[in-house]
């Protein structure tokens, strides 16, 4: 937006204004995923269209606890900006702060004028670009589960399970959510248009899953980074913490980001589609579904992203770590949902719900185009139950070794960048190396009486 033409911005004010609306809350996400923002008074908006708002680049190399871990462009380099503006295409108010709307930033380096390499929005925007310079419009529709915490001073974690009921998978209502969070959080995230479509209670206790509708890759990963943020802020109105992080509790599972994933044409025609083919999936889904497979080590680094993440997989979890896929088979690591035609697809259940939107939808659509330039075929789908590691390799069953994929794995690294490549791992393997230097509370349970 230029100085000389701020009349499109003039108008969204004028409409915010309308509204009973006087600050703009632009967000972005930061290298995990997390909300990085800044609350805008309406009568600057212009300026903030027109200059940008400087952030610190090391905002992408900041790990949770507040350490700048020294990646390459950051303390290296003194600390330079970037320049987030206002995408006001995506504005929209906040059912429940007053007065506030909220828009996503678009994030460039201000020395070069080009999106900053660690901006995972902008990644996944180059990553789109490819699939459609080989004439493939990416469709995906994310499914998300998280657990809901009332806080618990005096315990070691300081947070409990809101409710603890077991035996209530795919329910609603008060027999496992006494207190209507699910009810209250979809009304309110109606509001937002945010796509959501459905929710009910989950596996296990505490545990909820929304739905959010398909759309192109881009529009899926916006909606998914702002639902994740929205549903963690309604929480923390309530005094208490949802949370995404793959297994928060032991003794239960873990929580996923299921991943549905098509693609169309010019014409909108899904190309998954091929009645004709061998189980009624086209060339194009076949070799998408080998790509996946033949990159899901390195895509373990991007969709399985924290120490604890790993902690999910296992015997008996329900978790994909086995490379395979089945159709209609919710034991395998790629799930062909029994739809035809136009509802032709794949589920990557890989992904846990602490993964980067961005990262993870980006990662998968370049595994799947790798695998549509070579051509190749997956093998057999898998039959019956899955977890034999007879039948199929095992994926990475940590995170240094789902990093060292990623590393290796040039021609997924070529797709996604070899500077947001080499920044993420730098963020990566500080994040093992604080971990492994920390002292857990199982060590000095498990070793200090008796040592």
């Amino acid at each position: 937006m230029s100085a000389s033409d701020t009349s499109p911005v003039r108008h969204h004010m004028e409409r915010l204004a309308a509204e009973g609306i006087d600050v703009v809350r632009v967000t972005y996400p930061d290298l995990i995923g997390t909300e990085r923002a800044r609350d805008v008074l309406i009568d600057h908006l212009p300026a903030a269209c027109d200059h940008g708002l400087a952030f610190c680049r090391a905002v992408y190399h900041t790990s949770p606890q507040g350490d700048v871990v020294p990646v390459s462009g950051g303390l290296d380099a003194g600390l330079p900006d970037i320049c987030v503006r206002p995408d006001l295409g995506t504005l929209t108010a906040l059912p429940w702060e007053p007065g506030v709307a909220t828009c996503l930033g678009d994030v460039t380096d201000p020395a070069t004028g080009v999106a900053a390499p660690e901006s995972p929005r902008d990644l996944l925007r180059a990553v789109v670009d490819r699939c459609h310079e080989h004439g493939l419009r990416p469709v995906a529709g994310p499914e998300l589960e998280y657990f809901l915490c009332d806080a618990a001073p005096g315990t070691p974690a300081g947070w409990r399970r809101y409710d603890e009921a077991a035996g209530v998978v795919y329910t609603a209502g008060l027999r496992a959510d006494g207190d209507n969070h699910l009810l209250r959080t979809l009304r309110l995230l109606r509001q937002m248009d945010l796509g959501v479509i459905s929710g009910n209670h989950e596996f296990d206790g505490s545990q909820f899953e929304i739905n959010l509708t398909h759309g192109d890759a881009m529009t899926a990963a916006d909606r998914a980074f702002r639902f994740k943020a929205a549903v963690k802020e309604l929480a923390r109105r309530e005094g208490r913490l949802a949370t995404f992080m793959a297994k928060p509790f032991n003794g239960v599972g873990g929580s996923g980001f299921h991943l549905h994933l098509s693609c169309v044409d010019d014409r909108d025609a899904n190309v998954f589609d091929d009645p004709s083919a061998p189980y009624g999936l086209s060339a194009t889904a076949r070799h998408s579904v080998a790509g996946i497979l033949g990159h899901a080590p390195a895509l373990a680094a991007l969709a399985n992203p924290t120490i604890n993440s790993y902690k999910r997989f296992g015997p008996d979890t329900l978790a994909p770590w086995l490379i395979d896929w089945g159709l209609d088979n919710r034991s395998a690591m790629i799930r062909i949902p029994p739809e035809r035609g136009s509802g032709s697809r794949l589920e990557l259940r890989l992904g846990d719900a602490s993964a980067n939107p961005y990262l993870l939808i980006a990662g998968t659509l370049a595994a799947a185009l790798l695998g549509v330039l070579a051509g190749e075929e997956p093998p057999a789908p898998l039959e019956g139950y899955g977890y034999d590691t007879a039948k199929s390799a095992v994926l990475p069953m940590g995170l240094p070794a789902a990093l060292d994929a990623l590393e290796a794995d040039t021609a997924l690294a070529e797709v996604l960048g070899k500077d947001f490549t080499t920044s993420y791992l730098a963020y990566k393997r500080d994040e093992v190396a604080r971990f492994q230097r920390h002292v857990t509370d199982w060590e000095f349970t498990e070793y200090a009486y008796h040592l």
